[in-house]
């Protein structure tokens, strides 16, 4: 039986296991050690782990590295939704208008993989790279720096490279509003009958819960923490944490926040093994666009995130020479029950037509 080889090192494993940063690692590795005045005997020893770890790169493409190659990637955490399927669509758009190539890849939200897809856009001498919803984007902004790389995080931001994202802050108080002021005033909502479910410990996360709450609190007085019904992003896991309030409570709340559209499916799993009445009197609120969910039998208000504008400032950051290291911040767009926008493919199909 043929034995499956071990997976080959990258520049992020060398740093780990020789202790030291990934750019010393990178120039070590690309010859450059002795003009910046690294020891020999930290270069020994990163190429000793290299031979031994099985550590390989694209020679041809690095060679290149001093001109252009056209290249321009995009690293998605996943293509499974609207939202990245749009910001694909919007982001080669762009990188076409510039006469470039756009690259589209995802790394399942993995860091290990982030890193490891990364050294391999690097290795094919990407010009520029836009991170978007990296788990860990420092350290894909050290990889990029080693080698030079123009890069730009999007979605999510990272501490050590410009960042444009989503107003996460206003665009959940903005939504958290419209589910309340959705309710008739003779039947108000109750404090105890709003409540958020899904996403995790992440930047966007903690961004819509404090908008939520924060509203929660100036028009229904109080904000407990049970109102806050985290679940990642997962339909499985949201399914299961409806099941379990319903079976609690009897009943789900008339008010939802759901956090992305990722978890809206686990809520639609919920709404399929059970009754019309158990979901008859309620109103949801998305933190995501689908024009499928806005014609759903109960109201469904949603915000769009604004994948063009978010992408048109990137791409004027990363053309300037020094960008400042800031946060960007974008202004979503709610959008009312019953409604149906154009999206970043409608111009392309204009044109076809």
């Amino acid at each position: 039986m043929k034995q499956q080889g071990k997976k080959k090192a990258t520049i992020y494993d060398l740093s780990i296991l020789s202790g030291c940063s990934a750019s010393t690692v990178s120039a070590v590795l690309n010859g450059t050690w002795r003009k910046r005045r690294i020891r020999e005997s930290t270069a020994e020893l990163i190429q000793n782990l290299a031979e031994q770890h099985q550590y390989t790169a694209n020679l041809q493409a690095r060679g290149l590295r001093n001109s252009r190659s056209g290249l321009v990637g995009l690293l998605l955490p996943v293509h499974d939704n609207r939202y990245f399927s749009s910001m694909a669509q919007s982001f080669e758009a762009q990188v076409r208008s510039h006469g470039k190539c756009p690259v589209v890849v995802s790394a399942s939200r993995d860091p290990q993989e982030e890193l490891a897809t990364v050294e391999t856009l690097i290795s094919y001498s990407i010009d520029e790279l836009f991170i978007a919803g990296a788990t860990d984007p420092d350290s894909v902004h050290t990889l990029c720096e080693a080698a030079g790389i123009r890069h730009i995080n999007i979605d999510l931001p990272g501490t050590k490279a410009p960042s444009v994202i989503s107003d996460n802050y206003q665009g959940a108080r903005m939504l958290t509003e419209a589910i309340i002021q959705r309710f008739d005033p003779a039947h108000p909502l109750k404090p105890d009958e709003l409540f958020l479910f899904g996403g995790r410990n992440d930047h966007a996360s903690r961004e819509r819960i404090r908008g939520f709450r924060d509203i929660k609190k100036a028009l229904l007085g109080t904000s407990k923490d049970a109102c806050i019904q985290p679940t990642g992003y997962s339909p499985n896991m949201t399914q299961k944490a409806f099941e379990a309030f319903y079976e609690r409570e009897g009943k789900l709340p008339r008010g939802l926040f759901i956090n992305s559209s990722i978890n809206f499916e686990g809520l639609l799993r919920f709404m399929a093994q059970h009754p019309h009445e158990t979901f008859a009197d309620i109103v949801v609120g998305c933190y995501d666009y689908d024009p499928f969910g806005s014609f759903l039998p109960f109201p469904v208000i949603m915000i769009r995130q604004n994948t063009e504008s978010m992408l048109a400032k990137a791409f004027e950051l990363i053309e300037e020479h020094r960008p400042v290291n800031k946060i960007h911040l974008i202004q979503p767009e709610l959008i009312h029950p019953r409604t149906a926008l154009k999206g970043p493919l409608d111009a392309i199909k204009d044109v076809y037509a």
